[in-house]
């Protein structure tokens, strides 16, 4: 199982750039860049890979709405390049309020538009002349839709992988189908590994169905809290108001996955006592109604033992990397996180399994 730590973007990329370095020395395996209406990711990408020598870098997540198929394709190319072949492209639909308020353009079909970016993308790495007729997407522009004078072209620098690692983050259930037959990899949020299976199995199993098996197994990247120790009790509290803020604030009353999805882990009267405090300005109140079972499940906090057996919830549910948030003020706590739980992880699959 592998480690990784996000990067949101509000992020002081310049301080992050140099504490990623300590990071990997300690055992960090993937660093994952976030973008919304903040600063992109991919600027942020090209820095890290010219700092870090080992690590995956991939974004979590670039929007479909907010560049051109090809354009996310050159871009991870490039971070490719950077790199020496440690790009991973995290993509995502993002939500209306972001996508129609700050990119300017309609939320239409995120399922669709998904699966015709991937074929695109996957087009430009194989350096193949790009030429795809969608319902979304035409390359090049018909004559009807523009000039005429459009021609088929492919990217101009040989690439250093012809197959770019794709993880999607997907909640909804035709999204999840998409992301099984699809994808390399899937970005959930919030998961409950006890409880991944009732909730997202289904949608899964039916795009496992239609899955190519040259595209091996989807592996899964968790996020989580992380504090080992003995007094862990505040990391598990410092998640409420994040928790609250996706599951009363990230979307509109009647359009909130977040929501949706602790109504599905079996939370419908708090997810909606949430949304009511948080929409009518409680923050405080609706950070309070987060279920405290619902905090511990989905984190790394307390003693060895203790996440030792989160550990092997984890796998158990098919988690193949930890995007976690260590605990501590200095760089160096951090870092220790990272040590206490590469050990741990070793303990149970054995040295060299990354």
């Amino acid at each position: 199982m592998k480690i990784g730590i996000s990067l949101s973007s509000g992020t002081d990329f310049a301080a992050a750039v140099h504490d990623i370095a300590a990071y990997e020395a300690a055992g960090l395996d993937a660093v994952w860049v976030g973008e919304s209406y903040g600063f992109d990711a991919v600027s942020a990408m090209g820095a890290l890979a010219q700092a870090t020598e080992r690590v995956q870098i991939g974004s979590c997540v670039l929007g479909l709405y907010g560049r051109t198929p090809t354009m996310t394709a050159m871009s991870m190319a490039g971070v490719d390049a950077l790199s020496g072949g440690r790009a991973v492209l995290g993509l995502g639909a993002s939500g209306p309020q972001v996508v129609e308020g700050w990119h300017g353009v309609p939320f239409d079909s995120p399922v669709g538009r998904t699966r015709e970016v991937v074929e695109i993308c996957r087009a430009v790495w194989r350096r193949e002349r790009v030429r795809h007729r969608g319902r979304h997407y035409e390359l090049p522009l018909p004559a009807g839709r523009g000039t005429g004078l459009g021609k088929p072209l492919k990217l101009i620098n040989p690439p250093v992988r012809d197959r770019i690692p794709v993880f999607l983050a997907a909640l909804g259930e035709r999204n999840l189908a998409l992301t099984a037959e699809i994808a390399d990899g899937w970005l959930p949020v919030f998961f409950w590994p006890e409880r991944a299976a009732r909730v997202f199995g289904p949608a899964l199993d039916k795009g496992r169905e239609l899955r190519d098996p040259a595209l091996g197994p989807l592996e899964i990247v968790a996020s989580a809290a992380l504090a080992i120790g003995d007094r862990t009790e505040r990391a598990i509290d410092r998640q409420r108001a994040h928790l609250a803020r996706y599951i009363g604030g990230m979307g509109a009353r009647d359009r909130n996955f977040y929501n949706n999805l602790v109504r599905a882990y079996g939370y419908p009267e708090e997810a909606a006592a949430i949304q009511d405090h948080y929409l009518s300005g409680r923050e405080r109140e609706a950070a309070q109604t987060v279920p405290v079972e619902l905090l511990k499940h989905i984190s790394l906090v307390g003693t060895a033992e203790e996440v030792r057996a989160r550990l092997a919830a984890y796998r158990a549910a098919g988690v193949t990397q930890l995007t976690v948030a260590p605990a501590g003020d200095a760089l160096e706590e951090k870092c220790d996180q990272i040590r206490r739980l590469r050990g741990l992880i070793d303990l149970g699959e054995g040295p060299g399994s990354r």
